[in-house]
């Protein structure tokens, strides 16, 4: 599968008590073809409804995927991803970078109570996460053999969670909107650039 012909990326940066939302639409050539914006409040439980807003906000009936920037920002702020996906009637994903042994354990060393429980019952729902490889690991171009630790940055595995979409066709996706010498999907890239500006441009808060 190849890159869709638009995808919405939606990545977020946090002040203080707001965390802008930033949602880029990118064409599958990686042209920037639209962009909104969002908030969401750092350590709260709103995160999936601004994403939600802000798709219909953007009113973009030809968005193909909507990618997300992992599933806990803004501090644990979790995304309901089956529920972003049912709303905007999209296939959703999220995507991250770094390998993990689970959020459960951070979550309850962070909350308590019901703002435990209402965190483990959006995370223990999420889809399973796939790696998704952009290069072997054992082999340079040449064949020779080396190690993870060497191959570079943009050529790391990334991790991803769909619904809506098998896994592997959203492995794929990913994969096809990944810009060379780039590791983040563009779409993503784009976005997370927006967010931080919007950020500065509120004043930071």
């Amino acid at each position: 599968m190849t890159a869709p012909s638009r995808t919405l990326g939606i990545a977020f940066s946090d002040g203080d008590r707001t965390s802008h939302v930033a949602g880029a639409v990118l064409r599958a050539d990686g042209t920037l073809d639209g962009l909104g914006f969002e908030t969401c409040t750092v350590g709260g439980t709103d995160a999936t409804d601004a994403v939600i807003a802000l798709f219909d906000r953007l009113g973009r009936a030809d968005v193909r995927h909507v990618a997300v920037a992992g599933i806990a920002p803004a501090w644990f702020n979790l995304l309901d991803l089956r529920r972003v996906h049912e709303a905007v009637d999209r296939p959703a994903y999220a995507v991250s970078y770094e390998s993990s042994p689970g959020l459960e354990p951070a979550l309850r060393e962070a909350f308590d109570g019901d703002a435990l429980a209402d965190r483990l019952d959006i995370y223990r729902d999420v889809p399973p996460r796939v790696r998704v490889d952009r290069a072997s690991a054992d082999s340079d171009e040449d064949g020779s053999e080396t190690s993870e630790s060497r191959v570079p940055a943009s050529r790391a595995p990334l991790f991803v969670r769909a619904a809506g979409i098998d896994t592997g066709e959203a492995a794929e996706a990913v994969r096809g909107l990944v810009r060379e010498g780039f590791r983040r999907p563009e779409p993503l890239r784009v976005a997370a650039l927006a967010a931080s500006a919007h950020r500065e441009a509120s004043g930071g808060e």
